[in-house]
């Protein structure tokens, strides 16, 4: 069986790289004790859990996951990789131990970053001779990964001295186009997550958030029967100057179909605008009844709902904001 290759990054910032160099040894710290006597992985999600109660489910089965692959997937013969961003070299290495518990491993002894394993290090390979695809591969965010075999050859042909052949500029940008893709993709998919998560009063309040970041000023309905609108748009907030926007927001599983357009079209005065948001979707009858409307009507689907709140997230106002927290993330042209 070909031997697998690791990451391990060395702490935050890699403060570690040093000790991790110097002392021929990787570590991690979680701080839930020697894990010498563990037997699964199941009991590292519950010391895990027990030692940090208030993280969800998702961060504590993440964490839970990757203390694991330290203490039993990782083996004697596995290479091993650590980054040093300072120098902007990879640290490459094989382990050459089983899994023990140091606690020693600083002077103040505290119960951090003690559990280890111990390498023989080859030697470093420097970032910048590696394909785009390798380094792209390096970047995944988590502190241990299993590195893919294609990076890893790369990575030990590297170390050798046996260079990849290079790329051409072409094949660079095509494949930092397609990296950016993806995570813009997914990045797109968690919005979606997220809005899907809010109760309806949220999702009526963030549809108004939407409105009021494209300039207008809105009307909320108040709770109960809200006669064929959840909220009033327009330039003076009164509804007084046009355009008027109508708006309706319906948040829930399964389709709108055309009786809830036609009953929401049927309520509108002339000269009003339609905006019907619905989490769920259309059917094929509810957008032509949307079409054949005597009012201009837009039908806002989630995936829409999700392109309007990146394109207008910067001018959300604070309770907006709130309501779907997001971080702008800056890419190379």
């Amino acid at each position: 069986m070909t031997n697998k290759m690791w990451m391990v990054r060395a702490g935050e910032g890699a403060f570690l790289i040093d000790r991790f160099k110097n002392e021929n040894r990787i570590v991690i710290g979680w701080e839930i004790g020697d894990l010498s006597a563990v037997h699964d992985a199941s009991e590292i999600k519950k010391l895990v859990k027990e030692k940090f109660p208030e993280r969800k489910a998702g961060q504590i089965s993440i964490a839970a996951s990757q203390i694991s692959k330290f203490r039993f997937e990782f083996q004697k013969g596995d290479n091993v990789v650590s980054y040093d961003p300072q120098n902007r070299v990879y640290l490459v290495g094989e382990i050459n131990s089983d899994y023990f518990y140091d606690d020693k491993f600083y002077p103040e002894n505290l119960l951090e970053y003690c559990d280890t394993r111990n390498v023989k290090w080859f030697g470093e390979v420097n970032r910048d001779i590696l394909s785009t695809s390798t380094k792209n591969t390096l970047g995944a965010i988590q502190a241990i990964f299993e590195i893919n075999s294609d990076a890893a050859n790369e990575i030990l042909n590297a170390l050798t001295g046996n260079k990849t052949p290079e790329e051409t500029p072409e094949s660079e940008d095509d494949e930092l186009i397609i990296l950016k893709d993806e995570i813009a993709s997914k990045s797109h998919e968690f919005i979606k997550d997220k809005i899907l998560e809010l109760d309806w009063e949220e999702m009526q309040e963030l549809v108004a958030g939407v409105l009021r970041g494209m300039g207008y000023k809105t009307i909320v309905s108040a709770k109960g029967p809200d006669r064929g609108r959840d909220i009033l748009a327009s330039p003076d907030g009164l509804g007084l100057s046009e355009p008027r926007i109508v708006v309706e927001v319906k948040h829930r599983k399964g389709q709108m179909g055309s009786p809830e357009i036609r009953s929401f079209t049927g309520g509108m005065r002339p000269g009003d605008k339609g905006l019907y948001v619905s989490s769920g979707g259309y059917s094929k009858e509810a957008k032509y009844e949307a079409e054949r409307s005597n009012n201009p009507v837009t039908l806002v689907d989630a995936d829409m709902l999700v392109n309007l709140i990146i394109q207008y997230y910067d001018k959300f106002d604070t309770e907006a904001r709130s309501l779907v927290p997001l971080t702008k993330i800056y890419w190379p042209t």
